[in-house]
């Protein structure tokens, strides 16, 4: 064999893709929700509104049943006036300005007595004297008292907006709304119905993004698995072979010890709600991101639950 013919050959082998750089294919995967929820009440009463169906989109946190609220309403009502009357006790100084001219004026007439008595002996009793500094401390304790009350008066606002904010915790609890973008697929209660806390109301689960579950042999699963992006294929109901893009979420640190495989899921795109819970499809795991076509040299894996 020639120089050029060695050169070529070694180019070649140099450029065969490594055996590990070739996508894991799982023949066999089940397809599953990631968010599942059943919405419970929070507080007794009567469902007076239920404005949803099942089988219906909904948004985070839309209503899906109204439970009656009348008596937390009555009770926001109530505090809320409270509150403002308080409010207005609070910032209303008149009191205070009133008693602080009385002090003045005491203060002035005991002045006055005093400057009389220094001039001329006994041109004031000492009987009223006392009286006169009886007045001026008293009005001087009437002005902390007014502060007193209008100090009291804020305070007492903020205690009835306290109220009012537990008023408002009372009518939120009594609204179950849904805690993810979802499809409602159970009603379990109806509109007319008593409940108690814990009663669950509605199922609901995230069909826009599913995951993938299936096994891997614990030989092929590496550190940098996780996060490897995959392609889902399945084949459809009049859409064949259907593909869906995702990434590896999950890589299970536990490895059977019967069938020596390790469990793994992938999170999948499934923006047009074509893939079904309990389906099942071909997952490829690939160290880099696919493209429309799967690669022509796959590794397979057979793998079994």
């Amino acid at each position: 064999m020639g120089i050029i013919e060695q050169v070529t050959l070694t180019i070649c082998l140099v450029a065969q893709p490594a055996e590990t750089s070739l996508p894991l294919v799982l023949d066999e995967v089940q397809i599953t929700l990631i968010d599942e929820v059943e919405l419970a009440a929070r507080e007794p009463g009567q469902i007076i509104g239920m404005p949803v169906r099942e089988g219906q989109m909904l948004k985070e946190d839309e209503l899906i049943a109204q439970i009656d609220d009348t008596e937390p309403q009555l009770m926001r009502s109530r505090s809320q006036v409270e509150a403002s009357i308080a409010q207005r006790q609070a910032t209303n100084d008149v009191k205070v300005r009133f008693a602080r001219k009385s002090h003045e004026v005491a203060e002035a007439e005991l002045r006055r007595a005093q400057e009389s008595v220094e001039k001329f002996s006994k041109s004031v009793s000492d009987t009223e004297l006392d009286r006169l500094r009886l007045a001026a401390e008293r009005t001087l304790l009437e002005v902390e008292q007014a502060r007193h009350d209008q100090q009291v008066a804020a305070l007492t606002h903020e205690l009835k907006q306290a109220e009012v904010d537990v008023a408002n915790r009372g009518i939120e609890r009594r609204k179950v709304l849904s805690p993810i973008e979802g499809m409602l697929v159970e009603l379990k209660r109806r509109r007319g119905e008593w409940v108690h806390p814990g009663d669950v109301v509605a199922r609901l689960v995230r069909i826009d993004r599913v995951r993938a579950e299936g096994f891997l042999p614990s030989d092929e699963v590496t550190a940098d698995l996780l996060g490897s992006p995959v392609k889902l294929t399945i084949d459809l109901p009049g859409r064949p072979k259907s593909e869906f893009i995702g990434s590896l979420a999950f890589v299970s640190p536990e490895v059977n010890p019967v069938n020596g495989q390790v469990r793994i899921w992938a999170e999948i795109e499934n923006r047009d709600l074509l893939l079904r819970p309990g389906l099942q499809a071909r997952l490829a795991v690939g160290r880099q991101k696919f493209g429309v076509r799967k690669h022509p040299e796959s590794v397979k894996h057979s793998a079994q639950p």
